[in-house]
């Protein structure tokens, strides 16, 4: 097989009319993802390790891949990936990637700023372009193709993949030429997220102990100082103890924790925070909460303060 870099995949080879697309992990965002790939015209193959979700997209229109060989014998491949493990394990095994058709592989999952680095060296020495393309939005937003993604990577790439990205989201967002960028951003991103909800579970039981239904206290700081979805949205689930069903589990909050702590101890960048929150997922583990959105971290605030389970 001619080798090329990845520069030389071209718009016209990543994304073209009548091109095929091989849609990597079925989990509750990548079936949402991959049904508005269906919608907006893209002939889809998927590749699942469980079938279920494999025979619902078929349903829909999709074609089932003959395994992950198959998904990679489409012209460009996007894949939704739960962790680090799962991309290592399944996506950058040498022999698949020697074996490839596609031409580009667009990684949506959140993932380690080191494992982005290794994909793309991977990907670039079996001439397949990388981008990478996490995304913001919980598994109804991206049902409704409404996601914000975040991408990063060479921008003829990008252009490529732009008609995949406008399917699945409402907006995407340009974070550098080199894929990594984009995992780091979304990693930035949770961690931030991670401390608002803990900022508001220490918040709503300071002021619980002090006789004030969280309710009322959330439903003023919405009202006044933080307008917007993410404390509306974990507010009203802390301040209402509504922690199922999980939109996004426990443990996968844990999992960002630890990337950012990760990402921070490689550039020396100290996150103090960031060991608070990685202890207080521990602890809601530890209680049994692993089911649970990760919202419910709010319940080990609550412990600590004495307050009522």
């Amino acid at each position: 097989m001619a080798v090329r870099s990845a520069r030389q995949a071209t718009t016209g080879e990543c994304a073209m009319a009548g091109a095929t697309v091989g849609f990597v992990g079925l989990g509750a965002m990548g079936q949402g993802m991959a049904a508005s790939l269906l919608r907006a015209g893209h002939r889809v193959r998927v590749w699942n390790r469980s079938p279920e979700p494999v025979a619902a997209l078929v349903a829909q229109g999709a074609e089932a891949a003959d395994g992950l060989a198959g998904a990679f014998a489409a012209d460009t491949v996007v894949s939704m990936l739960a962790n680090d493990e799962a991309v290592e394990r399944l996506l950058l095994d040498p022999v698949l990637l020697a074996g490839a058709k596609a031409t580009a592989h667009l990684n949506m999952a959140t993932v380690s700023v080191a494992l982005a680095e290794r994909a793309e060296a991977l990907h670039a020495e079996h001439g397949i372009a990388y981008a990478a393309a996490p995304v913001l939005g919980r598994p109804p937003v991206a049902a409704a193709g409404e996601l914000n993604i975040l991408a990063a990577g060479e921008p003829e790439v990008l252009a490529g993949v732009e008609p995949l990205l406008a399917a699945m989201g409402q907006r995407t967002w340009h974070f550098g030429e080199s894929p990594h960028q984009a995992n780091a951003a979304k990693i930035s991103t949770n961690f931030l997220l991670a401390c608002a909800i803990e900022s508001m579970a220490e918040a709503c039981s300071l002021a619980e102990a002090n006789g004030v239904r969280p309710t009322d206290l959330i439903e003023m700081l919405t009202g006044t100082l933080f307008p917007g979805p993410v404390y509306a949205g974990y507010g009203s689930m802390v301040a209402e103890r509504r922690y199922e069903p999980a939109g996004f589990k426990l443990p996968l909050g844990l999992k960002d924790v630890n990337l950012a702590l990760t990402a921070g101890a490689a550039e020396n960048v100290p996150l103090p925070f960031g060991s608070v929150l990685r202890d207080a997922f521990l602890d809601a583990l530890a209680h049994g909460d692993g089911d649970k959105d990760w919202a419910a971290v709010a319940a080990v605030a609550r412990r600590r303060a004495g307050l009522p389970a």
